[in-house]
């Protein structure tokens, strides 16, 4: 079947599926992985340490696959530096920018002129306008299932992605709740031209940097099992719920401030639940959709699971 949409056009892509950031864990295995079965593969570059680090990550994406990939730049990482970064990542001649986190405008302003497609993560309608006319060829809109940062006014993919098809000429990309093949029909069925999948991604063999007890967890994990931190800081994000998560929110309860939880939200923190599996001394980034996580396959196999699917509900709506 075809599954040619805007998205698949503008990232000369065959399908419209898209890998997120994934910090700490989206290195060139796994985006490698995903743009040679046929979607849009990233790789995180603030979770690197330096451009010289980005340049290599980068260049192993080119020596694993000559499709297309993207660079994901989280720029709201409390006032780290990110130009060095992105000229790393212009330098290369990637194909494809996107940003999440933080105020876009500096990216865009660095990138006039430079050949490459800029994608925009937002989490309301007026992000999503504001991204368009700063120049984004696509937006990517998470609703509040989604895992990672989330938007503050807890609004479902569900209603937030018609919302901003309303609203924008661009191409939008539905995030958040969204890991086989109904959630891409049921996307495209919303109005969006693709989709992004954060935590299904998680639990795939090529992201070998995610702990196996990381993956068993999302494996293991319901619905339910999930927490939003940092609400009370204006920084709300979605975690597998644990203990380190619970003492989070504990704080945040008792004394919501940034200064009060920092050491609890840090990359380390993060770093030795996801690429340590210290389950109980750091957190993992989640959505609910772990609800609908039940293995571990590869990401060939992924795919062709979501396209099978995918496919068959295309030839019962007959189109």
């Amino acid at each position: 079947m075809n599954w040619e949409t805007r998205v698949t056009k503008l990232l000369g892509i065959e399908y419209p599926i898209i890998q997120g950031g994934l910090a700490y864990l989206a290195y060139s295995e796994l985006a490698a992985a995903v743009s040679n079965a046929g979607g849009l593969g990233q790789i995180t570059a603030m979770s690197l340490s330096t451009p010289d680090e980005l340049r290599d990550e980068i260049r192993k994406v080119k020596e694993k696959t000559t499709k297309p990939f993207g660079v994901n730049f989280a720029i709201g990482q409390h006032g780290r530096p990110f130009a060095d970064m992105l000229q790393a990542a212009i330098d290369e001649e990637v194909p494809v920018v996107s940003m999440t986190g933080g105020n876009p405008s500096p990216v865009f302003k660095q990138l006039e002129g430079v050949h490459v497609k800029k994608l925009v993560l937002v989490a309301a309608k007026r992000q999503a306008v504001k991204a368009e006319q700063l120049g984004a060829d696509a937006v990517m809109v998470v609703g509040q299932e989604g895992g990672g940062h989330i938007g503050k006014d807890d609004i479902s993919t569900m209603v937030l992605t018609p919302q901003v098809v309303d609203e924008v000429s661009i191409p939008v990309i539905a995030s958040g709740g969204i890991g086989d093949g109904r959630g891409l029909m049921a996307a495209l069925s919303l109005g969006a031209e693709g989709i992004e999948m954060g935590t299904r991604f998680i639990a795939t063999k090529e992201c070998t940097h995610a702990h196996i007890k990381y993956k068993e967890a999302l494996v293991a994990g319901t619905e339910t099992e999930t927490s939003v931190i940092k609400r009370t800081i204006g920084a709300p994000g979605r975690v597998i719920s644990n203990k380190w998560a619970e003492e989070i929110l504990a704080i945040e309860n008792v004394n919501p401030t940034y200064d009060a939880i920092k050491d609890y939200i840090s990359g380390q923190a993060n770093q030795a639940f996801a690429n340590q599996g210290l389950f109980d001394q750091g957190f993992g980034w989640a959505g609910q959709v772990i609800g609908r996580i039940k293995d571990i396959p590869s990401v060939d196999e992924l795919f062709e699971r979501m396209i099978n699917e995918a496919e068959g509900i295309r030839k019962k709506w007959s189109i």
